[in-house]
């Protein structure tokens, strides 16, 4: 893969280049709807950091530890979506210049990535300028793994403590499970060269991109997002450019504070307390001594050699029916809690190099939100012109299935903080609440039969914000698949979704 004298790397190419306009320009942030006025939850700083303190606390769950087996706050979701999530984010959006400490100028906000899913979290800047990533046109892969697949490597790093990653963005590093599915992509890469000799190394990294793209669009997102939502953005069954209402741009793709501070933040609420990667390893998110577990799954780090991950307990890669025994449970697939307003206990305590002085992640977002001006979720969905959500139906907690008991703890937002969430929600969770009344039946695999849990989805604002985001950055990039070739689908069909992109990555 060699750059030629006076040839741009790929992920730094100007926008002129890569979208023919002005290069100043390049990874803004903006907002989806600069009409709206910031919502604020209290009369000067101090109210609204202890108000906003008060939601978070109501929507932490009760302290739980991991373990084997299902429980009550499963979705139908594979628990690997959860990550793949966190890959997405990392691979279109990187601000690390907003401050949770002060109001945000978000048009002078930065993004570090370039606004499209080119994967430039995993090529980097190319060969020639980042030549440690690569031997030849193949990834670097570091030590072997064990106990998980057969032929799992960590991620290469370099010789000093603690041994950090060399990788295309140093976030694929930052926990257990997405640093080793940093190292699947490269092993799809490696693989998708190996197969196709004849192809340049541009040109792999094409059908790399677009395997990845097929799969945001196709099984990821139909996933979290409602098929009412999705299909509102169609003509004749395929998205359509035409069709985004409220992400518009007339220079350039940027990325709206409302996604990456609010409706993108779905995720969060989907973290288990905790993951078995393999028969012998079962981990908290992060370490709990008190309860003797002195390690999480935190990263930045060399990947302690007995922790390769079985895949096949992350995505349903294979059958892995559980009847209930001791061995079934661990090695049942872990499916990803509900998108719902209740977060993980672990959450709200987040270790301080994680988290640093703010180490409740509900009030980090909730107070990201606040910072950077957001409208309240009750303001934009008048604005998307969608049904508003009375405060009744706001609630905060678990959600449950049809016919089961509501969950005891729950709280409804009105009786937060003395009201002052009263018709004025912040937008994050109003965009979980909002799951929680839009659900669909998952089949997943249960007792050796097909069992149905009803999966919350977002819905009408934050279903609608999430797909138009996602489309817009795809329609805005002119390398992207819709924009070469729309009705391109990988060689086995319409079906294709991420089991199949991790087994391809595998040798399966």
């Amino acid at each position: 893969m060699k750059i030629k004298h006076g040839q741009v790397p790929r992920g730094l190419e100007p926008m002129e280049i890569k979208y023919g306009r002005n290069p100043l320009e390049q990874g803004r942030f903006g907002r989806m709807f600069p009409h709206l006025p910031a919502a604020t939850f209290g009369a000067g700083d101090e109210a609204n950091f202890n108000n906003l303190t008060a939601l978070a606390g109501a929507m932490t769950a009760d302290f739980d530890l991991p373990k084997d087996g299902p429980d009550d706050e499963e979705s139908g979701i594979p628990a690997l979506y959860t990550y793949f999530g966190q890959f997405v984010d990392h691979d279109i959006s990187f601000d690390p210049t907003s401050s949770l400490q002060q109001q945000n100028d978000v048009p002078a906000l930065v993004d570090f990535r370039t606004p499209g899913f080119d994967l430039d979290n995993v090529y980097g800047r190319g060969a020639d300028d980042q030549p440690y990533l690569y031997d030849g046109e193949m990834f670097l892969q570091g030590e072997p793994l064990q106990l998980g697949d057969a032929h799992a490597r960590d991620l290469p790093r370099n010789n000093a403590f603690p041994r950090r990653a060399l990788i295309g963005d140093p976030r694929n590093d930052e926990n257990t499970i997405v640093s080793q599915f940093q190292g699947l992509i490269l092993r799809f890469h490696n693989r998708m060269r190996a197969d196709n000799p004849q192809m340049t190394f541009a040109e792999v990294q094409t059908q790399v991109r677009y395997h990845y793209e097929y799969v945001v669009l196709n099984d990821f997102l139909p996933r979290i997002v409602t098929e009412e939502v999705l299909n509102a953005l169609k003509i004749g069954g395929k998205y359509d450019s035409s069709k985004p209402e409220f992400f518009r741009w007339t220079t350039q793709p940027f990325m709206p504070v409302e996604f990456s501070g609010a409706a993108y933040r779905l995720g969060h609420s989907m973290i288990r307390p905790g993951y078995r990667l393999n028969g012998a390893i079962l981990l908290p998110i992060f370490p709990v001594p008190a309860e003797g577990l002195p390690e999480g799954l935190t990263g930045f780090r060399a990947m302690i050699a007995d922790w390769g991950i079985d895949w096949g307990r992350f995505i349903d890669l294979d059958a892995r029916p559980d009847d209930g025994t001791d061995a079934d449970r661990k090695n049942r697939l872990q499916l990803a809690y509900r998108i719902d307003t209740s977060v993980t206990n672990p959450l709200q305590g987040l270790p301080v190099p994680v988290g640093g002085k703010v180490p409740s992640l509900p009030f980090r977002n909730l107070l990201r939100g606040w910072r950077l001006g957001l409208p309240s979720g009750q303001q934009v969905a008048q604005a998307m012109r969608v049904r508003v959500l009375t405060d009744p139906e706001i609630n905060l907690g678990k959600a449950t299935d049809p016919g089961q008991e509501p969950d005891p703890k729950i709280k409804n937002i009105a009786a937060v903080a003395g009201g002052v969430f009263a018709g004025n929600c912040p937008l994050w969770t109003y965009i979980l609440a909002e799951a929680m009344a839009y659900r669909k039946d998952v089949l997943v695999p249960a007792k050796g039969e097909g069992k149905s849990v009803a999966t919350p989805q977002l819905g009408p604002v934050g279903g609608r914000i999430v797909a138009e985001v996602f489309l817009g950055l795809m329609f805005g990039d002119k390398s992207s698949m819709l924009r070469v070739d729309p009705c391109w689908q990988p060689k086995s069909g319409a079906g294709y979704q991420l089991k199949d992109f991790v087994g391809y990555a595998l040798g399966r």
